[in-house]
């Protein structure tokens, strides 16, 4: 490439010049290429470890004048072809020019000037930004690291790194190169070369120890080896990106989302010193993540900055020291002192900005009011105007309607009035005015509307309206938590905008009271924002479900009458109805999840507390961001979490984990446990206690209560001797934990009353379960259980990725011939293409075509591109150019569903067909590959030809299908039905084949000549085929004159002959003598059939020199005894096929074809050879290594090692 000119003091040094002229000297590297003796591979050590940019251009041109000792580098390439390219254009547009200027300093100034401008011109085109934004050195790297490991542009460095390699026990010192989808580490010392290239896909672990053998190293491990890297300037730098990396690399498996850069993120002020644009993006969403999760904020929330600050604290009468957090929708504070003061302002609440007056006991503060009467005082804050600044320009993009028409900029520093009064914030969603006689009108007809029961109030509230007031010592007690929760309100603030310490908490263990539980889960969830930044979503979302058919919804109404059947709430249809509209709406919203089991459970408690438009939020919270991928359809979440409680277990309970390994009971209990929060294996008035502890503290109390379960157990289950036991101590333990503070009616735990036993165990109290949890376990940390999550997850995925190969191996073990081995090795390949265009590109987004809810052997899908490239490789029929032909009319075979993609079932099959199938199969795939749907109808050379395909493939009764089939979508049973006849086997006889036209006849000659062109008895299969071919065309005409004479065609034929008869007319008054000449214009369109076309766009090409060795067969008649030795029958075709055109009444069957095959051995042996699929399978593995030395050779190089 061109670059701006720079001096070079000593152009001798560690080059070798190759060319030279008066103006420009081409030098090429030392240590580059073959040779170079002991010089060259010093120079060649140093430049990998030193990262020398002349690592990256082994190849330089310099500008010289005579006078001057002083070099100009002004091109560099990283190949000789890319150099060679710039020294001609010098040559041949400046030499001349420059040679009639006199003075030395005129030659440089004019051709800085022609370089800087070429350079420009090259920036003004370039329309990658983000190349814009990156630093030349860190270009040179990306450059560099497709250059070495063969990778195309799409794919993007993220940052390098010079580390140790430990291959065996000898470290290789050398560059660590993290892209978006692969590590990659390249090392040169004295002549040895590493190289390695591992998919982010591929890792099954990722560790970061420190050992006597490996200090302090990082630790990457693949199914099948482990690979270490060490001696690290930053390793903590290095191992975060790392997870990152991975952790994307497992949501492509998970759900196949392509890694997508961050347009909006903003520029920084200066080009950062070898800092990608992908690594800010990727520091960005690192931050934004930790933010999110730290205030339970939503997804699409993204951190503007932070700085420290202090806030003052009317409860404690003190100034808090911490952080303040700013994002586009909220302002948010953090104590320095974990549990002391955490703070979530949303900027719709926001009614005041203003600064307030410095002093030296308050320097640089700003005050926030909110429109409930709230006001915040920050000081000590480092920028102040630039703060305020940030929030006055989110304010005026915050969209809320108790604005009205006043700019929110102009409220800056000024007082506004609000419509809703003073009380909490939360009071907007709380009231529920009454509906007039016309709103119960307009919402008559809806299936979700404020007139309904649930839609203002949670069930339980509905049943206890009507009771008598209770005045017992349980009831008064609820009545002192509900005046502690006041008291605090009044003190802390209620709503949104409430500080919450270590009080708050406190009183959260207390248990939270039932006329407060759905208000204060929606608060701590986070949910509460969501609601409010969506009015009438819930509404709207209902009406578009309600009425819809699919898998969810059959699952859904399935389990509704199982969810909480003791509970009186859901014993009636109100409550029914309810649960049927929140699942059904949230399976609408997000079909990724649809439904899961254990779902029924939890929303069926929120519905409890909660009215629906508040139980749905509090559901999407629960799935989408505190209980992460719990609900898909392979539980991965839940399996994660499960995985990181046997790492607990062992860190907490080593004793107790080794032995119940050896059982096999955590991984059966842990799951149950965690995805419905103990409410399937607790008693529900003291599960419900754990559901408000986890609203508050998320994921964290799960782990500590389950330990503590554990823990107190850990006798009787030491002394366990098998999974059955262990799990009815657990169980009886469990259904005995009880709450004595509840005021309701106690409700029978179904599985209590099945275990209970003869004699009972004595009864444990919630809260003293929960007091232990947090005295033994409260030492967790939520940063250390979410990097055993990552841990854990990719392992669980990889499980899972392990488990689905297996499945479909042996699905496809009955329905084809390869072994277990090659059906393993064709699925990682078959998956490889899969994800490869996920992240670098395809004609169709490969999250389209994943669909988690299909079995495993439809799951992943390649395009035609994708297809082409296996069949080139796999395929044992190499036909030359006319391989991707082959390759798309296969293609279009085994697309069954017509819907542009092929499974791993139809590729297997199709494969499978080639490899192991008789003569008689692969003369059916090969004579199908002819026919249509295998041909379409771009392929057909004549309008008429296109007619007959359309006329005779599609009924009369093609249109009425189309439209019954439509109205048949909406019923999921019919899908059911199709698919249970697609089950039924299908047994297709030879018979079946319909028959073969001239045209479709030629086609295939043309595709048989192609497939013999590489044998070693080729001259023998060419005669071969050329008998045959002779034998057929006239089989074909003597089948036409007897269908003639016979009054017409076939019956099955009378669609096309009714579309084809018009043109023919005028040839059927040539009288008797049309047979002959028949025969003589097939053989006519067999002659003009070349097999090289004319034009550069025909679909097949050829070798001259095989052309020159035959005779191509006259337009004569053709007769068998007229073929000599070396003739030869050429399909193909450039110009009009008018045998086609004019004897549409010849064809022939399958059952000829085969006939006639089988009179010539050679093709008899040939189709009867077995094929190597190992080979093929080898090569298309080493296709990869093989692109990756060729893009880094050079031309050179490459012909040295030809010679």
């Amino acid at each position: 490439m061109w670059i701006q000119p720079e001096e070079v003091l000593m152009a001798g040094a560690l080059w070798v010049s190759e060319r030279a002229n008066p103006f420009f000297i081409l030098q090429r590297r030392k240590g580059h290429g073959r040779g170079g003796g002991l010089s060259g591979l010093l120079v060649g050590t140093l430049d990998v470890v030193l990262d020398s940019s002349a690592r990256v251009a082994p190849y330089r041109i310099l500008l010289q004048t005579a006078d001057s000792q002083i070099y100009w580098n002004v091109a560099c390439g990283s190949s000789r072809k890319e150099i060679t390219e710039h020294w001609d254009w010098l040559e041949a547009n400046l030499l001349q020019t420059i040679s009639i200027f006199d003075n030395d300093e005129d030659v440089i100034t004019f051709v800085k000037g022609k370089i800087s401008g070429i350079i420009a011109e090259e920036n003004r085109l370039k329309q990658g930004e983000e190349q814009e934004e990156d630093c030349g050195k860190f270009r040179e790297a990306e450059l560099k690291m497709r250059r070495l490991f063969g990778m195309p542009e799409e794919e993007k460095l993220v940052n390098y790194y010079s580390c140790s390699y430990w291959k065996g026990r000898v470290p290789r010192q050398g560059w660590l190169y993290l892209s978006v989808n692969h590590l990659c580490f390249y090392s040169f010392l004295l002549g040895k070369e590493v190289t390695l290239v591992v998919q982010w896909t591929e890792v099954t672990q990722l560790e970061k120890n420190a050992t006597l053998v490996f200090p302090e190293s990082v630790r990457v491990s693949t199914r099948h080896t482990e690979h270490f890297f060490s001696m690290f300037l930053n390793i903590n730098d290095t191992f975060k990106l790392m997870e990152q990396l991975a952790t994307i690399a497992m949501r492509q498996l998970l759900d196949n989302e392509a890694f997508a850069a961050d347009r909006s993120l903003p520029k920084p002020c200066k080009t950062l010193r070898n800092v990608s644009a992908l690594k800010r993006d990727l520091d960005a969403r690192a931050k934004n993540e930790r933010y999110r999760m730290a205030f339970r904020l939503t997804q699409d929330e993204r951190l503007d900055g932070h700085t420290d600050c202090t806030l003052w604290t009317p409860f404690a009468k003190m100034h808090v020291v911490g952080q303040l957090f700013i994002s586009n929708n909220y302002i948010c504070f953090n104590s320095r002192e974990e549990d002391l003061c955490q703070l979530i302002i949303p900027l719709r609440e926001v009614s005041i900005v203003e600064k307030a007056d410095s002093s030296s006991v308050l320097p640089c503060p700003v005050s926030i009011s909110t429109k409930n009467k709230m006001n915040f005082l920050f000081a000590n804050l480092k920028d102040r105007d630039f703060l305020v600044q940030r929030i006055s320009d989110f304010l005026q993009r915050t969209p809320d309607s108790s604005w009205g028409d006043t700019s929110p900029l102009s409220l800056i520093g000024h007082s506004v009035r609000h419509s809703h009064g003073g009380g909490p914030s939360n009071s907007q969603f709380r009231s529920r005015a009454p509906l007039s006689s016309g709103s119960e009108s307009v919402h008559r007809g809806r299936h979700y509307h404020p007139g309904l029961p649930t839609a203002s109030h949670g069930l339980l509230q509905l049943y206890h309206q009507d009771a008598p007031e209770d005045l017992g010592p349980k009831a008064m007690k609820e009545k002192m938590k509900e005046e502690a929760w006041n008291i605090h309100f009044s003190e802390f603030g209620r709503g949104v905008c409430m500080y919450r310490t270590s009080r708050t908490r406190d009183l959260v263990l207390n248990g939270i009271p039932e006329r407060l539980r759905g208000e204060l889960w929606l608060l701590f969830s986070g949910a509460q924002n969501e609601m409010a930044t969506h009015p009438g979503y819930y509404g709207d979302l209902v009406e578009q479900a309600m009425g819809l058919c699919s898998l969810a919804t059959e699952e859904i109404e399935r389990d509704l009458h199982r969810s909480m059947p003791e509970h009186r709430a859901f014993q009636n249809e109100t409550g029914i109805a309810a649960l049927r509209r929140v699942l059904t709406a949230y399976a609408h919203r997000n079909p990724g999840i649809g439904y899961c089991q254990a779902m029924n459970i939890v929303t069926s408690v929120l519905l409890l507390y909660c009215p629906e438009e508040e139980a749905f939020w509090l559901l999407v919270a629960l799935c989408e961001r505190m209980l992460p991928d719990y609900y898909n359809t392979r539980v991965v979440g839940a399996l994660v979490d499960q995985g990181v409680f046997e790492e607990l277990t062992r860190a907490f309970l080593p004793l107790l984990y080794e032995h119940m390994q050896e059982l096999g009971v955590i991984s059966t209990i842990s799951l149950s446990w965690f995805l419905t929060l103990f409410l399937s294996v607790m008693p529900f008035d003291s599960a419900v206690l754990l559901v408000d502890c986890f609203f508050y503290e998320g994921i964290k109390v799960t782990f500590q209560v389950a330990l503590a379960v554990l823990h107190d157990n850990m006798d009787a289950l030491l002394s366990c001797s098998d999974e059955g036991e262990a799990m009815t101590i657990l169980g009886r333990y469990l259904d005995n934990v009880v709450n004595k503070q509840t005021v309701a009616p106690p409700i029978p735990h179904l599985h209590a009353l099945l275990t209970s036993g003869d004699d009972p165990p004595p009864e444990i109290d919630i809260f003293e379960l929960i007091k232990s949890s947090y005295e033994k376990f409260g030492s967790l940390r939520s940063d250390v259980i979410e990097q055993m999550r990552f841990k854990q997850r990719l392992k669980v995925i990889q499980s899972l990725e392990d488990t689905a190969k297996r499945s479909v191996v042996r699905a496809m073990m009955t329905e084809s011939a390869f072994s277990i081995e090659e059906l393993e090795e064709l699925y990682c390949l078959f998956k490889s293409k899969h994800m490869t265009s996920c992240y670098w590109g395809s004609s169709s987004s490969a999250a389209e075509r994943h669909d988690p809810s299909l079995p495993y052997l439809e799951q992943y899908r390649i395009d035609p591109a994708q297809f082409a490239q296996l069949f080139a490789s796999l395929a044992p029929w190499v036909c030359g150019g006319h391989t991707s032909t082959l390759s798309a009319r296969l293609f279009r075979l085994l697309d069954q569903n017509k819907d542009g993609l092929v499974n791993f079932k139809e590729f297997v099959t199709g494969l499978s067909g080639m490899y192991h199938g008789d003569m008689t199969e692969k003369l059916k795939l090969l004579y199908k590959l002819h026919l249509p749907p295998a041909v379409c109808p771009e392929e057909a050379e004549s309008a008429l030809e296109a007619t007959h395909f359309f006329t005779e493939e599609e009924p009369q009764g093609t249109r009425i299908n189309t439209v019954n089939y439509y109205e048949k979508v909406k019923d999921y049973r019919y899908y059911l039905r199709m698919w249970a006849k697609e089950k039924e086997p299908k047994t297709e006889t030879i018979k079946d084949l319909p028959r073969m036209n001239q045209e479709q006849f030629i086609d295939l000659c043309k595709t048989l000549y192609n497939m013999f062109s590489e044998e070693p008895l080729e001259q023998q299969l060419y005669h071969s085929i050329a008998t045959v071919a002779s034998l057929l065309l006239r089989i074909g005409e003597v089948g036409k004159k007897f269908n003639n004479n016979n009054g017409g065609r076939k019956a099955d034929d009378a669609p096309a002959a009714a579309a084809q008869a018009p043109p023919l007319q005028p040839q059927r008054e040539e009288g008797p003598g049309e047979g002959g000449s028949g025969e003589t214009q097939v053989c006519r369109a067999l002659a003009d059939a070349q097999l090289e076309p004319a034009a550069p766009d025909e679909e097949t090409k050829d070798d001259d020199a095989s052309l020159s060795s035959y005779s191509v067969v006259s337009s004569g008649s053709l007769q068998s005894e007229d073929i000599g030795d070396d003739a030869v029958l050429i399909g193909g075709g450039g110009g009009q096929r008018r045998g086609s055109v004019l004897d549409v009444d010849w064809s022939i069957t399958f059952e000829q074809v085969l006939a006639s095959l089988l009179t010539e051995p050679p093709l008899v042996d040939y189709f009867e050879k077995k094929r190597d699929f190992q080979n093929k399978m080898a090569a298309s593995k080493a296709q990869r290594a093989v692109e990756r030395q060729t893009s880094s050779a050079s031309d050179h190089e490459l012909a040295q090692h030809s010679t």
